[in-house]
């Protein structure tokens, strides 16, 4: 113990000789620990925000696409021809057991106009059950009922994005008229927001008709009925796995699907989204860390090169120290000691700042913080592993001069 204490005393005083030289080593450190937690750190929270928004849909959400999952190893089904029609999710909703609701969408885009404003936007045309499946919620105003579908009312609700770009601050939306391909639509309610998408895109820019509206005077239909989703919310979330499997066996017979043949429709699950998502997250994170881990090695270098300088400078007091008495050993200690001091304080002040620039980047890139105890963990283990590896060679070498030249050591 007592040895341990003075070959620590002795570690920090050497360090402190060459002051300006020590922060300089443990400043690639620093780097290179504070890189990895980041990394990880904005790695998990993307990952939560992923999860987060695939949750708020519903684990019970089911979504319907026209196309097989796979054609000649590719996904296919969104460049032709859609397979679904009306008919398919009036069928889903009247024969399904195990289906709590059903909608189904047609989507587009147009220029809609207001007064001097005018804002191109997603036009997506529904069904009244569109707001329960899609588990959406009004700001203002009401959605569109069925005496709406029937009569291919020109009525619209609208999106937050959209509400902003066409309307003054404080001006009410409600019973504004809005034209969209010279047809007039009054609006009549408004959709609580929902925020941006993890890819990048706004889901409260767009507007919502009924789908009989959307198809007859803006989206146009070369065969009336075809939808390009049908989207259906299971019962409950654990009876959503049994729900595919009913849509599936619903939509074969219907399209006349034998045996042998591949469907002409996939059915994606919230779970299947979210996986799948968190797989991409998880694999660009572990990109990522690896990139980061190179800043490590390098301060690990670093600190080889410093300490192969010392030993070149502190010869002489190597040869006094074994013509004393001390060991190969003792000398070996020393030097690994120094390593370590090195790179456990680089560590530390690397964590330090690896979690306040975590938390103000993801402030600013709108994702949760997360702190990852384990990675902290990782970080101070492998920074110590790397003062011990790098710093083996130097004190290796310095454990093995000969006494009698080190004295001689000019």
């Amino acid at each position: 113990m007592k040895f341990l204490r003075m070959t620590l005393v002795a570690a920090l005083r050497a360090l402190r000789r060459n002051k300006m030289r020590s922060a300089l080593t443990i400043l690639g450190i620093v780097i290179g620990v504070a890189a990895v937690i980041t990394t990880v750190g904005l790695g998990q929270g993307a990952s939560e925000a992923v999860q987060s928004q695939i949750r708020s849909l519903g684990t019970n959400l089911l979504v319907v696409v026209p196309g097989t999952r796979t054609r000649g190893g590719a996904h296919s089904g969104w460049g032709g021809a859609s397979t679904l029609s009306v008919m398919d999710a009036r069928a889903l909703e009247r024969e399904a057991t195990g289906i709590r609701a059903v909608s189904y969408i047609r989507r587009g885009s147009a220029q809609v106009l207001y007064g001097n404003s005018n804002w191109r936007t997603t036009i997506q045309a529904t069904t009244p059950s569109y707001l329960d499946v899609s588990d959406s919620a009004m700001a203002q105003g009401d959605f569109f009922d069925e005496r709406d579908m029937k009569n291919g009312a020109r009525v619209a609700v609208l999106g937050g994005t959209l509400v902003g770009q066409l309307f003054e601050v404080g001006e009410d939306p409600i019973g504004a008229v809005l034209r969209i391909k010279e047809a007039s639509f009054r609006v009549i309610g408004v959709l609580e927001s929902k925020g941006g998408s993890s890819f990048g895109s706004d889901r409260d820019d767009l507007l919502l008709v009924p789908f009989t509206t959307g198809e007859r005077r803006i989206l146009g239909a070369t065969l009336p009925g075809v939808v390009e989703q049908i989207i259906v919310s299971a019962r409950t979330e654990t009876s959503a796995h049994e729900a595919s499997l009913e849509i599936e066996d619903i939509l074969r017979q219907r399209h006349r699907i034998r045996p042998d043949q591949e469907n002409d429709f996939t059915v994606h699950s919230q779970e299947e989204i979210a996986n799948t998502m968190g797989s991409v997250t998880r694999i660009l994170s572990s990109v990522l860390m690896g990139v980061a881990s190179i800043s490590l090695l390098v301060g690990g270098i670093g600190i080889m090169n410093i300490l192969l300088v010392s030993v070149i400078e502190r010869t002489r007091e190597i040869g006094i120290r074994m013509a004393v008495g001390a060991k190969g050993s003792h000398i070996l200690v020393q030097f690994l000691v120094e390593a370590m001091i090195l790179s456990m304080i680089g560590g530390i002040i690397g964590i330090i700042l690896g979690l306040v620039g975590t938390q103000v980047i993801a402030h600013f890139a709108e994702i949760p913080f997360v702190f990852s105890p384990g990675a902290i963990v990782g970080a101070v283990l492998f920074s110590g592993s790397v003062g011990i590896f790098f710093g083996f060679y130097p004190a290796r070498k310095a454990s093995n001069l000969d006494p009698i030249a080190s004295l001689r050591y000019e």
